[in-house]
């Protein structure tokens, strides 16, 4: 079963302009665990994107994404 960490990004130059970011990773049992898991993640897709500023983030299943959720 696989989770998404789905990221609130917005450019370092211009915060106005924010869009949302989707990591796909194998669950590991729930949102709250995957919420646990997550800040190694959220700071290597940072580190990789030094243009964008990572304003939130959450865990969702992808079925929701599929739905319009």
């Amino acid at each position: 079963m696989l989770i998404d960490l789905v990221l609130t990004v917005c450019m370092a130059g211009n915060p106005a302009s924010c869009k949302e970011e989707r990591l796909t990773f194998e669950s590991r049992g729930s949102q709250a665990q995957c919420m646990m898991l997550s800040s190694p993640y959220v700071a290597a897709w940072s580190g990789d994107h030094p243009d964008w500023k990572v304003k939130s983030w959450r865990c969702a299943w992808p079925e929701e994404r599929k739905q319009g959720i």
